[in-house]
This record gives structure tokens, sequence and C-alpha cells, in this order.
């Protein structure tokens, strides 16, 4: 017997499934936590306020039988981050899909960052990697398969344009640079390793999102004459790349670095 081909409807749901996903009550984070949830997850956000985390976890949308969780955690303690996930297993029973995307970053620029300030950024990448090997331990043990998704930067592929930041703001940090790109690298390494333990590993790597209430409109402006499509992206445009990269949709993806940039990276 031939085993029935899934629908589109089928491969995209996270009905039943788990998603953990940190820095989730952010800009971007926060539109990615609806999205698993709308896809049918139980989802689990870690925020370094319980407050903060149970308030967020209450907004997202629920259907039937589904569960929302909040835990504490912070990105650079390893200690914590263990805790954490820890935490969500027992709250939520399991974790079926991990999201790293929490970060604790440093605004300075090459001209003035301090050699402190740049390892304040870089060292994210730790917790990117503390994080997710918890998680894969956890699928090992279970003897499932789960997705892991670390979150990128075109940033960590193509250089900032210096005429975009010149007199209106400090230049993208190179210290951010550094680490989205070993971010994008060490996906690649990971998946080569944890394929063979069932464990999808990939990017998802941001064009120009900012937040329009706080960047400089000045600046905003420069970005969109750079970008094939003349526009910045908005939060909801990163929803299906997520669902697709968490979800048996993409049960053939790994190690890839998937760029949603509006073109950004195309020249």
């Amino acid at each position: 017997m031939t085993t029935p081909e899934p629908t589109i409807h089928e491969l995209f749901s996270l009905k039943e499934k788990v998603a953990f996903i940190s820095g989730a009550t952010g800009y971007l984070g926060s539109a990615m936590a609806r999205a698993l949830a709308e896809a049918g997850a139980n989802v689990v956000v870690s925020s370094r306020s319980q407050e903060r985390g149970d308030e967020f976890a209450a907004t997202l949308p629920v259907e039937g039988n589904q569960q929302h969780y909040a835990v504490v955690m912070d990105q650079k303690d390893e200690v914590s981050i263990k805790s954490a996930f820890a935490s969500a297993c027992e709250l939520a029973g399991k974790v079926d899909v991990l999201f790293n995307n929490g970060t604790q970053g440093d605004g300075h620029d090459w001209n003035d960052v301090s050699y402190e300030q740049f390892v304040t950024q870089v060292e994210n990448s730790a917790g990117y990697f503390v994080l997710g090997r918890e998680f894969r331990n956890h699928i090992v043990e279970r003897k499932t398969t789960g997705s892991l998704i670390l979150i990128g930067s075109m940033y960590g592929v193509v250089a900032s344009y210096p005429d975009a930041y010149e007199g209106v703001c400090n230049a993208s940090p190179v210290g951010y640079h550094a680490l989205k790109g070993g971010i994008i690298h060490m996906t690649r390494h990971l998946a080569a390793y944890w394929a063979q333990d069932g464990v999808r590993v990939n990017c998802l790597s941001p064009g120009p999102f900012p937040n329009f209430d706080i960047a400089p409109a000045e600046m905003i402006k420069r970005l969109e004459t750079k970008n094939p499509m003349k526009r910045m992206g908005h939060p909801h445009e990163l929803k299906g790349a997520a669902i697709l990269l968490a979800s048996e949709a993409g049960s053939y993806i790994t190690g890839q670095n998937l760029l949603v940039d509006g073109g950004w990276t195309a020249w």
C-alpha cells in the first residue's frame, strides 16, 4: 500500500505540536509566535520577565484545547537557558519545534564599540547553541523528530550601506554582523551533525524590518531606495516562512538559510 499524500493543510499544520520561541514578546518574535499559535501549536514563550511573558502568552490565539505558556529565560545565562527549557517541557509535556529568536545586543557601531560590548553581542550565539543542544537531546530522548530554527539576518550575508545611516544614526553594529554571520554558519554545521538524530536545523533571516514606531524616518527612506521592492518588510511577512520551516511542509529542508528580504540580497 502506498502512503496517502498529505494535503497542503496537513503539511502546514502544527496541531498537537509544541513550539518554544525565545524572545517572543519582541517586534518580530511576537508575529512568529502568533503564527505558531495560528498554525495550531501549543506555544511556550520565553521572556526575562514572567509577568511580561504571561501577559503576552494570554494574547495568543486559542482554538479547541490549545494552551500557551511562558517561562523566564536569560539568553546569556546557561543555567537559566537549561532551566527554562526544562520548565517548557514540564509545562507543555514536550517540545517539537524550537525558534532561537531571543537576542540581547549592543548598538555601538565600529567607531566606538569596546571589546566588552562586542563580546556582549556575539556571545548570543552561545545561548543559541546551548538552547539548541537542549532541544536536540530532548528529541533524541523521545525518539522522535523536531525542527530547530535559528533567527539570522540579511546582515549575516551582506554588508550594510554606510550612506543609509550616515548623519542619521549609528551604523549597523559590527558585532551584530559577526553574530548573525556566525549563526548562519552554525546552522549548516549543526544540520550536518543532527540530521541523523531526526533534527532539522534551518535559519530564517529577515531583511529590512525596522520598527516603524522607533526607527528614524530618514533611515527608513534611505533603506527603501536600496531594496528591489522599494519598501520595508512588515512583521506578518515572516509568518509564512516561519511555518514552512517549523512544519512538515519543510520536512526535506535542513541546513538552509531562508532570506525574507524583499530582494535585498539579490543584488
